[in-house]
């Protein structure tokens, strides 16, 4: 649910960038169905130049109401909000059919609802406060992929050299495995290598269980420092996406 501000004009508007948001992604997806009329296809290009018009006077009032700018300009949120209205800029001057991935930038749209979100933010400050937790937890994973290639490679190589031609083919087993995911287009036939591969399943199995435990003990943290905050009479500026005391 979006965070009501107490100024009723700036709820008003924050509901009105979220449908616009949502309507922009709807008009993405309506965009590929091949079936449109001419007039249908200039109705969706005309609220796509509606809606980047929309999310532009965004961009520029936060720059501008943001104390300094460039803080703004260099944030998560400020950075969003250029490449959600990037591509169609772009557009204008450079030929996106040459160019057809910055179009799916369009996409990133969706971020842009995260900002009126009291979960998302919570989740985002989570996500600072188990940093280092979850860098030394990338690390370790990298790491265990990488000894898991190794290992299924000279298990299963010589059995199966048309599967396990290369350390390659090891490291797409290894992160299926690893993700429990499995797909079946690989797997071990000697006995030496099922073994090895129940004990990356194990392994995996924990990959998939241990960040979940430290977002969740974030996001507590998290949930205890916006009630302190809100002890302390701290609001959000939805403008500046800062937070200022009264």
């Amino acid at each position: 649910m979006a965070k009501q501000s107490e100024e009723p004009h700036l709820g008003r508007w924050e509901l009105f960038i979220q449908a616009v948001i949502l309507l922009s992604l709807v008009d993405f997806a309506l965009e590929t169905l091949p079936s449109l009329s001419p007039t249908q296809r200039r109705l969706l290009e005309w609220f796509e130049v509606f809606s980047v018009a929309v999310f532009t006077v965004e961009y520029v009032v936060r720059a501008v109401g943001s104390r300094p700018a460039v803080k703004y300009l260099l944030s998560f949120y400020g950075i969003v909000d250029l490449v959600a209205i990037l591509p169609f800029y772009l557009g204008l001057v450079v030929d996106l059919r040459a160019l057809r991935a910055l179009r799916f930038l369009r996409l990133l749209r969706i971020l842009k609802l995260t900002r009126y979100s009291q979960a998302w933010r919570r989740f985002h400050r989570a996500l600072i406060i188990s940093r280092e937790e979850l860098i030394l937890f990338a690390a370790t994973a990298l790491i265990l992929i990488y000894l898991a290639a190794v290992g299924i490679y000279y298990f299963e190589h010589e059995a199966q050299p048309e599967v396990f031609a290369s350390m390659f083919d090891g490291l797409w087993w290894a992160v299926a495995t690893l993700t429990t995911v499995g797909y079946g287009d690989s797997y071990p036939i000697t006995a030496g290598g099922r073994f090895f591969t129940f004990v990356i399943l194990v392994i995996g199995l924990g990959i998939v269980a241990l960040p979940s435990g430290i977002v969740a003990s974030a996001l507590s943290k998290a949930r205890a420092e916006e009630d302190e905050a809100a002890r302390c009479g701290k609001t959000g500026d939805p403008w500046t996406d800062e937070t200022d005391a009264d």
